[in-house]
Order: C-alpha cells, then sequence, then structure tokens
C-alpha cells in the first residue's frame, strides 16, 4: 500500500509513521510538507491513502481535497484528514470537502490508524459505487436507450439552457426537428426490429453531417431534434439540413433489406421566430410537417403565415371531423363522354362539404384529410356512396355505366380496403367492371411495393385502374408496365383551351399514339372549348371530360339532363 503522509510538523509525521509500523499495515511511505508538494507528486503518483493535516502553511489541506476531486489519482486515494483540534466542525468541513475520515493527532495509534484506513477505504468504495449507480440513473434519465442519443427530457433542459445563453451572447440558435418519411412502412412490413436498427443506422449517418458541438436528440419514435447554436446566419442551419437529407437519400442495408428513408426537417429560429422553448418546438414542428406536404425529403423554414395556414388548416380538419360523424359530404358527378357518340357512358364522383353554405375547395380539404388520415374513414364513404348510386343509375339509365371513384396514396395504406371494396360491390349488387378507381401518379410513387400489391389486388377484384393527370411534371412511362392500368386521363394541361402554345400539340399527338400502341384507354380531361373538342376527336381519344359537356352536378341535375 502506498500511502502518503501530507504535514509540515516533524513530529506529528514521525508519530504516524512509527503507528503505521506498529499496525499490520505493509505500506510504501512517502512525505511532503505543503500542499502544492502534495499536488506535484500526486500529479504523476498513484496513492491508496492520503493522511493530511488540516492545518497547513501558505494553503490550509482542505485546498487539496477540493483539487484531489479533478485528479484522476483521487480516484483510487482515500484521504483522512489529520489536526490537533476536537473541534467539531473542522471534521464536518472535511467530510464535506471529500475527506473519508477524520482523526484527531493526539489519538492516533496503531489500531485508531488502522481501522480509520479500513473504514475510509469501505466508505470510499460506496462512494464510488453510489456515483456511478447515480451516474447510470442520470444516464437512462437523459439518454435514449437504443440510439444512445440525449433523450427528449434532457433535450428540452438543454435547449432552453442555450435559448437564455443565446439571449445573452445575442446570437442565433436553430432548432431543426427530424421526422423520417415512410417508418411506420418498415414497422408494418419489416418488423420493428428492422425499424429499430434502421433508427441506429439513420443515427449514425446524421452524427455523421453534424461537427460534434450540436446537440442532437432523439425524441421519441422516428422523431429527432438538432440545435445548431451562434450561428452567423440562418445559411448555417440550411447547409446541415442538406447535408442531412443528402446524407439519408443513399438506401440502407439492414440485414437482408433494401430500405429507402428519407426525412422532413423543419427549421425554426431563435429569436427571430420565439424565444420560448416550446413554441419554438410548435414552429419547427409546422414547418416540417410543411416540409412533408412539399413532397417530403426536404426542409422548410418556419415562417408567421406558415402559423396562420396550419391554424386554419386545424379548423378545417376539425370541420372535417364534425362532417363526417354527421355524415353531412356530399358527391357530384361529372359527365364522361363517349366522343364518337356525344352521349354519356359513366361519371367521375367528386366529393364536397359546405361551411356555412359555402361549398369548399377539394385541393384545399383533401390535403388535410390526408394529412389527418381522416381520408380513409372520408374514403369508405365515398366507395359506398358511389356504388350504391351507380347501381341506381345501372337500372335507370344504362346497365353498362361506369362510376370512377379517386383513391388517395393513404387509402393504399388501408389494410381492410380490399375487402371493403369486394363487400360493398356484393351488398349493391354492382359488376367490379363497372368501378374504375382513379390514382394519380404521385400516389404511386408513395411506398411503392405496398402501392403496387394494393393496387394488383384491386384489379384483382375485376376493378379498372385509372391514370389520372398524365402529361405532368410526375409522368412516368414505367407507370405504365409497372402497375396493372387500363385507362390514362390525360392532363386538362394539355389541352389548346389551357395551353395556346402550338408546340403542345404536336406532344399531345405523341402522347395518344404510344398510349394507343399500348392499348389503353384515353379519357382526355378539362375540355372547355370546341377547339379542344374538335382536336380530341381528330386524334381519336377515347372519352373526354370537362365544362365544355357540364361541371360536376348533383345526382338530380344529372338525371334531368342525361336520362
Amino acid at each position: 500500500m502506498n500511502i502518503l503522509i501530507v504535514d509540515d510538523d516533524m513530529i506529528d509525521r514521525e508519530m504516524i509513521i512509527r503507528a503505521l509500523k506498529r499496525s499490520n499495515i505493509l505500506c510504501n511511505i512517502t512525505q511532503v510538507e505543503m500542499v502544492d508538494q502534495a499536488l506535484e507528486i500526486l500529479a504523476h503518483t498513484e496513492f491508496d491513502v492520503v493522511l493530511l493535516d488540516y492545518n497547513l502553511p501558505q494553503r490550509k489541506g482542505i485546498e487539496l481535497l477540493i483539487e484531489l476531486k479533478d485528479m484522476p489519482a483521487k480516484q483510487k486515494a482515500v484521504v483522512i484528514m489529520t489536526s490537533t483540534s476536537r473541534e467539531d466542525d473542522l471534521a464536518t468541513n472535511s467530510i464535506n470537502a471529500g475527506a473519508q475520515d477524520f482523526l484527531v493527532k493526539t489519538e492516533i495509534d496503531a489500531f485508531r490508524l488502522q481501522r480509520a484506513i479500513a473504514n475510509a477505504q469501505i466508505r470510499a468504495s460506496l462512494e464510488k459505487e453510489l456515483l456511478q449507480s447515480h451516474q447510470r440513473t442520470k444516464e437512462l434519465a437523459e439518454r435514449d436507450n437504443l440510439t444512445g442519443l440525449a433523450n427528449r427530457y434532457y433535450f428540452d433542459e438543454s435547449l432552453s439552457h442555450e435559448i437564455k445563453k443565446q439571449q445573452r451572447d445575442k446570437s442565433t440558435l436553430a432548432l431543426l426537428l427530424i421526422d423520417l418519411d415512410h417508418f411506420k412502412y418498415v414497422n408494418d412490413n419489416y418488423g420493428h426490429d428492422v425499424g429499430d436498427q434502421l433508427l441506429i443506422a439513420v443515427t449514425k449517418r446524421i452524427t455523421a453531417c453534424l461537427r460534434g458541438s450540436e446537440l442532437f436528440a432523439r425524441l421519441g419514435g422516428d422523431e429527432f431534434a438538432i440545435t445548431l447554436t451562434n450561428l452567423e446566419s440562418v445559411y448555417g442551419a440550411s447547409t446541415v439540413a442538406k447535408r442531412i437529407i443528402e446524407a439519408l437519400q443513399q438506401p440502407f442495408e439492414i440485414g437482408s433489406h433494401i430500405i429507402t428513408s428519407g426525412a422532413s426537417i423543419g427549421i425554426a429560429l431563435c429569436p427571430s421566430d420565439s424565444g420560448e422553448v416550446k413554441e419554438l418546438f410548435r414552429f419547427a414542428d409546422i414547418a416540417m410537417y410543411r416540409s412533408k406536404g412539399d413532397g417530403r425529403s426536404q426542409f422548410c423554414f418556419f415562417e408567421a403565415k406558415m402559423q396562420e395556414a396550419f391554424l386554419e388548416n386545424f379548423l378545417i380538419e376539425k370541420q372535417l371531423r364534425t362532417t363526417l360523424e354527421n355524415k353531412e359530404f356530399y358527391l357530384l358527378y361529372q359527365p364522361v363522354i363517349d366522343s364518337s357518340t356525344a352521349k354519356i357512358t359513366g361519371v367521375e364522383a367528386l366529393i364536397r362539404f359546405d361551411i356555412e353554405g359555402v361549398s369548399q375547395r377539394p385541393d384545399i380539404f383533401i390535403p388535410i384529410a390526408e394529412k389527418s388520415r381522416l381520408i380513409i374513414d372520408i374514403g369508405r364513404w365515398v366507395i359506398v356512396e358511389a356504388i350504391m348510386q351507380l347501381s341506381i343509375w345501372q337500372k335507370t339509365l344504362n346497365p353498362a355505366f361506369t362510376m370512377s371513384i379517386n383513391l388517395s396514396s393513404i387509402q393504399l395504406t388501408d389494410e381492410g380496403l380490399i375487402e371493403f371494396i369486394k363487400s360493398t360491390l356484393s351488398i349493391y349488387s354492382v359488376d367490379a367492371n363497372n368501378i374504375e378507381f382513379e390514382l394519380t401518379e404521385t400516389a404511386l410513387l408513395v411506398e411503392q411495393e405496398n402501392s403496387t400489391k394494393m393496387i394488383q389486388s384491386i384489379s384483382d377484384l375485376g376493378c379498372k385502374i385509372s391514370l389520372d393527370d398524365f402529361g405532368t411534371g410526375f409522368s412516368s412511362i414505367s407507370h405504365l408496365h409497372s402497375f396493372p392500368i387500363n385507362t390514362v386521363k390525360v392532363d386538362k394541361s394539355l389541352m389548346p383551351s389551357s395551353s395556346p402554345e402550338e408546340n403542345t400539340k404536336p406532344f399531345l399527338a405523341g402522347l395518344v399514339v404510344m398510349l394507343q400502341s399500348l392499348e389503353l384507354n384515353i379519357i382526355a380531361e378539362g375540355i372547355e372549348t370546341e377547339a379542344d373538342l374538335n382536336l380530341c376527336i381528330k386524334l381519336g381519344i377515347n372519352k373526354m371530360q370537362g365544362y365544355y359537356f357540364d361541371k360536376p352536378l348533383p345526382t338530380h341535375q344529372l338525371e334531368k339532363l342525361y336520362s
């Protein structure tokens, strides 16, 4: 055992040495007289026990105790404070400063010293175990078990501290909220173990994009957060966001699975957006959902106008829920006209609802219904209503009458959709061949593996599949091969009334020739003028739809005009 005696009184040192030699302790003894000498030798030599005099010249023994806390040698050494004074405060102060025991010099003998050293070592061991337990508890309280990142509690506390510091320094702070795109699909289709491994892999990639000074946390599920401090400009935040999005674009190899997982990022700034933790989080969350709405794998800064849009969307969502509960939606039907006979062959069902007597725009409320996933229940209502109405019209208008029903990409995640369609067709005795489900190409791009299975299952029921808005920026000929497409609806932007440029006509003509060579049915949308009509007839397009014939009509008007 290595023992260091720190005492300026030679007689006291000799007394302690005699007591050590009379005890059963086998030890090597080193002596110094002052605190600075002790610190110098402790810096490069490890000791098991330090016997420290309380009253030393120049610097008190308690000062050495305080400095020992930050020295590696302190991890092993136990400290027993000694003094000629019997004052209780000395002992208390020594223990509070970190000593394991206190001895009055006049009472030191071999037995008391040996017992004090043994007790001090036991006490030091217990203190070490208690510290380790505290550190483990603290880590559990502040760290995410799966990724090792900071958790929500620690992140909130740290963000609050950083905001206060930013206010003093008058610097810019950015909060980035990161949400993985389609993570639920990974859990549902590959299992939670694969989902967990993906979260770990994502954490590693994002960490590689950071310098190390940022606070990076997992808030829960597939949501992460990063705090960027001391920014010179907002471009620092956008640079980090871009790096993260680019890093996540490469597929992940998880076991035997190749998984693509992008991220949507929302950014809020302090102090320009807010100086409050909760409000900053809310604004970053709004920005993150805006980035999802813009097409995912993007980042978006919060702006004041985004808050207004958020509140407006919230009110519409609330109204949608009420309308669904009260069954206050209604359908309008736009005629589909046969080019050769100029007669109606079917209709497209279009959902509507009113707020205080004012019809709401579908391009506003449908995206909100999709984000809230209300579209699943709303979509089922549409399917029932449209098929029920078709069963009536097939008896009163035409047995071959068809009904087109729009399907959202969110509806393709409805595991009970196929059975629901099959059951509804059976209840109303409608042939599946007379139902055409319309999908946009953007719907085909979302969770493509799952979408392919669902669309094929709908086709296997006997229903037709229609590809809407063909000819827009998302168009891909590969979709015509990858999915069981029966009909292509040419987007209205290619009609002369929408695009007066002459170069659109040959583009439309070439598109029609290609689709005809693939033996696909073609419906031209957006027929507004006679010029649109004549061009479609000239190109041999099967069917047409647009305001030239009729706008979407309620049931009684359509029956009056076309019966």
